[in-house]
């Protein structure tokens, strides 16, 4: 049995197959499009935790400086080094979402876990083991406020920043025991 279609049925069935193809390309892309849009809390999350990163970025510079005990310098610099990195990745996200990279006013040392003026000054001013004990008792400081700050993120629109909420979570928490024992080791 052989079944023929026609001209206009062929045709037909060709307009009904491509705009099915049209139809489902543009549900996929509402669809992805959504998914890679930042809600209010992650454009939120991203300006203010670059900030954050930058303070923690530039206290670790401080310390490579500063310090000569070698598992504090090891620490500063994986600091330094992993928040650089996050700052490009979090800067990148809201550039491909066309949003600003500064929220537009200051938080300042409002913002949970930063340094103030004074606690900065203090830091410059300390040596040997006075700025180690300083410098680690901030950084996990800083580093409970940034754990604090990912809370913003548990209904992220975008996995990614999800995931690197998490990340954030577990690489701060891991340093921060780190730091504990450092603190104990330095006060013996």
């Amino acid at each position: 049995m052989q079944i023929t279609i026609g001209k206009k049925l062929g045709s037909f069935m060709g307009a009904i197959a491509l705009l099915i193809l049209v139809v489902l390309g543009i549900v996929l892309s509402q669809n992805s499009h959504r998914e890679s849009r930042l809600n209010g809390a992650d454009t939120m999350f991203l300006q203010m935790m670059i900030p954050h990163h930058q303070q923690a970025v530039d206290i670790s510079e401080l310390a490579l400086r500063k310090s000569n005990d070698p598992e504090l310098r090891a620490l500063a610099e994986s600091i330094r080094d992993g928040q650089r990195a996050e700052i490009i990745t979090m800067k990148a996200w809201l550039k491909d979402a066309h949003e600003d990279l500064e929220m537009g006013h200051m938080m300042g040392d409002s913002m949970g876990g930063m340094l103030t003026e004074s606690d900065l000054s203090d830091l410059n001013l300390a040596e040997g083991k006075e700025f180690d004990l300083l410098w680690l008792a901030g950084m996990t400081n800083h580093h409970e406020g940034a754990i604090h700050m990912t809370t913003m993120i548990e209904d992220a629109n975008k996995q990614e920043i999800k995931n690197f909420g998490a990340a954030i979570v577990a690489t701060q928490s891991a340093q921060i025991e780190q730091m504990s024992e450092m603190i104990k080791r330095l006060n013996s």
